[in-house]
């Protein structure tokens, strides 16, 4: 018995030991398992080691609805209060989740799922997300470009690393494209092959 508890963590971490033998191992190791429950959600567990020892923990257990979570109003309202600043399910889960709240069919996080029922319940409505960069006047970005075109955008970005377009690209990270007939049909005759690169830079032009 001394030899097992001494290889135990190294069997158990072991991804070749099967759920059944992780089961076995318990059962000699174990004498009984008493649980009381303590609240809708919550047990108090007390586990009786082969040998006399104890342990003494407290598990979240899953519960059927939102209302019967023990703090489910105190999380409805929160969730109401950040729906109404503008943010959304997924932001909103995570906030939850670091506050100590959970789903009733999970017991370590708030599902964005879980956000959303309540939401639409109260009939908070999503605020469309602001992009991450501000539009440019006469100018088109990769997604854009795509877009009129009817290409990849993929497409765009495997010709802009293979130097097959030259475009403008600003300190951010995104490329730009002039909005006019000649740059479109540019893009369309590399896509078409009849050109081998195309240079859509500013400066180019006015030079």
């Amino acid at each position: 018995m001394i030899a097992l508890g001494n290889r135990l963590p190294a069997m158990w971490d072991d991804p070749a030991t099967r759920k059944d033998h992780r089961k076995a191992l318990l059962r000699c190791l174990i004498e009984k398992v008493v649980m009381c429950r303590c609240a809708r959600d919550k047990a108090e567990v007390r586990i009786v080691w082969r040998g006399g020892a104890t342990t003494e923990l407290c598990v979240t257990l899953p519960v059927n609805a939102v209302a019967a979570l023990p703090r489910h109003l105190e999380m409805v309202e929160r969730i109401c209060t950040l729906a109404h600043e503008g943010m959304h399910d997924g932001e909103i889960a995570r906030i939850l989740t670091q506050e100590g709240y959970h789903s009733p069919w999970v017991a370590d996080k708030v599902l964005p799922v879980t956000v959303q029922r309540i939401r639409l319940k109260h009939r908070f409505k999503v605020r469309p997300r602001q992009t991450r960069w501000p539009a440019v006047t006469d100018r088109l970005t990769v997604i854009q470009l795509a877009t009129r075109l009817g290409i990849p955008a993929k497409w765009i970005y495997v010709q802009i690393k293979r130097g097959s377009i030259l475009t403008t690209r600003e300190p951010s990270g995104r490329f730009l494209f002039p909005d006019n007939a000649t740059a479109l049909q540019a893009v369309c005759s590399l896509r078409n092959h009849r050109v081998a690169n195309i240079d859509l830079r500013e400066d180019h032009h006015e030079k």
